[in-house]
């Protein structure tokens, strides 16, 4: 399990408007190339976003789903992405008393054996740095 936080110049709900436009992940989620489309319904639980994934030439075609949502503080997801598996990722925004907030990012492979959460776990966590930090710049400007 890949856990990250990140500060944010920003109140919960303005952070949660940002998760609410699945055509802006391509934009912060590092690795998605791309956003094919958003169920209108994005994100209550069920919907789901298609992204292109890959690095380079390298593509897959897959989606993202909600399984949890209580906005503007919570969100889980389940992210598909072949041939490697699924993953849970949940967002959690905890406010500060200056109107900024605290993001958290858990990520935790699921059906994967221990020694592959091993090896994919530390590169999940910088990769999710990464997205966080991309996140703060869309937020703040």
């Amino acid at each position: 399990m890949a856990v990250n936080e990140i500060g944010v110049d920003c109140s919960p709900s303005e952070v949660f408007a940002l998760f609410a436009d699945g055509w802006r992940y391509a934009d912060w989620v590092v690795g998605a190339k791309r956003i094919r489309s958003v169920d209108p319904s994005w994100p209550a639980v069920g919907s789901r976003l298609h992204h292109t994934v890959g690095l380079g030439p390298l593509e897959v075609k897959d989606n993202t789903e909600v399984l949890e949502v209580e906005a503007p503080h919570r969100l889980l997801l389940l992210a598909r992405f072949r041939p490697i598996g699924r993953a849970r990722i949940k967002f959690e925004l905890q406010p500060d008393d200056n109107g900024s907030c605290l993001v958290r990012m858990t990520e935790e492979l699921l059906r994967a054996p221990e020694w592959v959460h091993t090896i994919v776990n530390p590169t999940i966590h910088a990769r999710n740095a990464e997205a966080l930090r991309r996140l703060r710049v869309l937020l703040e400007g």
